[in-house]
């Protein structure tokens, strides 16, 4: 267990991505991870490129950054290292919460000794696990703001999911859901809110005692909403489905970070013990829902709509874009929300219009490919 914090300047980000890699016969999940990593050719100065938990996904991360105009750089240098590698080895690759119409037993573990032993302990949950998010780490200054900030992040877990929702498609069945992907992870045992942690120091004794119970080896086998990540000196937001290109990451890595330095320095009152009686009602109704959810506030005791509230939350985050250099990533959110033209509502849209899972799929790995918009200063505010 790692009982000490690594210290990262505050607000820095780092970015993860779980992609899809699908076949361009029948545009089903293929088994191509291990292929590409062989032959992929990486300088590192833009992240890294790695296996996750089935042969069917693939993980770009970026190099810790500290605005997104290099956290876009980074996305699409990966991006384009992907799919130049993925075209030579007559795969593709795309975003998406979850891929639509694939079969789950024909999945296959990747190798790792890590993957083994989540397979071992998860049995046919592993296989259930090919789905796809995007994380997104946080700087901070210390072990202490990591657990408050954990606390603080956790009430805006749903404003996560709607934004960015975009696996509305499962087992070859329209969801009604606009993010179906989270329904896979809350099947693990140590998923969902952060318990009510104190401090860091509270934290090492709350890990500690699942250690010796038998309940967790470390870190890793906690799938926590939000969780504080030691050995980066991070706070991790693990609960956004992947978009369909990295724009949106982008944007979601801005709005994470305008959070976080709105929270930090306006430092609300937290109620952790009674956001956790309302937090899983929440966390199903973004993903139900999406802008459209009813949000329990258990504070003021009663409803809120998502939509109503994420709009005065994105005007509050301005003058913290704009110091920050990402107004047009908050900007864009705002559009998203006042057109409803979330990554799902796109996917819905596409299948009305070509009524055919495949070449959804297939619209989906040509939106991927395109490169970002925001990899110039002239991005900056």
């Amino acid at each position: 267990m790692c009982h000490s914090f690594a210290r990262s300047r505050p607000l820095t980000l780092g970015v993860e991505l779980e992609l899809q890699l699908v076949s361009l016969r029948d545009f089903d999940l293929t088994r191509a991870a291990t292929d590409l990593l062989d032959g992929l050719k990486n300088d590192g100065r833009h992240g890294d490129v790695k296996l996750e938990i089935t042969e069917s996904m693939i993980e770009i991360n970026t190099r810790p950054r500290a605005d997104v105009t290099a956290i876009a750089q980074d996305l699409n240098a990966l991006r384009g290292l992907l799919v130049l590698q993925c075209a030579r080895n007559n795969v593709a690759t795309c975003g998406g919460g979850t891929h639509p119409f694939h079969r789950w037993p024909e999945r296959r573990i990747s190798p790792g000794e890590r993957f083994a032993f989540l397979s071992d302990r998860y049995g046919y949950l592993s296989k259930q696990f090919t789905v796809f998010g995007q994380h997104i780490h946080i700087g901070v200054a210390s072990g202490n703001d990591a657990i408050w900030l954990t606390h603080a992040l956790n009430t805006f877990v749903p404003y996560f999911i709607a934004l960015s929702a975009s696996s509305p498609y499962l087992d070859a069945t329209d969801t009604g859901f606009q993010s179906s992907r989270l329904t896979a992870i809350s099947a693990f045992p140590l998923s969902g809110q952060a318990p009510d942690i104190q401090d860091w120091d509270d934290f090492v004794r709350h890990l500690e005692l699942l250690k010796a119970c038998g309940v967790a080896q470390s870190i890793k086998d906690i799938y926590w909403d939000v969780r504080p990540k030691p050995e980066y000196g991070t706070v991790e937001v693990r609960v956004c489905d992947t978009p369909l290109d990295v724009d949106r990451a982008t944007e979601m890595a801005a709005f994470a970070q305008c959070l976080a330095s709105y929270l930090l320095i306006n430092r609300p009152t937290l109620t952790p013990a009674l956001q956790a009686v309302v937090a899983r009602y929440n966390k199903f109704q973004a993903s139900r829902y999406g802008f459209n959810a009813r949000l329990a506030d258990p504070v003021n005791r009663r409803a809120l709509v998502l939509g109503e509230t994420l709009d005065d939350l994105l005007e509050a985050l301005k003058p913290h874009a704009h110091d920050l250099g990402c107004s047009l990533q908050i900007e864009c959110l705002k559009k998203v929300l006042r057109e409803g033209a979330s990554d799902a509502d796109w996917l819905r849209k596409k299948l009305t219009e070509y009524s055919s899972l495949p070449e959804l799929v297939r619209l989906s790995t040509e939106r991927f490919t395109q490169a970002s918009s925001y990899t110039s200063s002239a991005s900056r505010q």
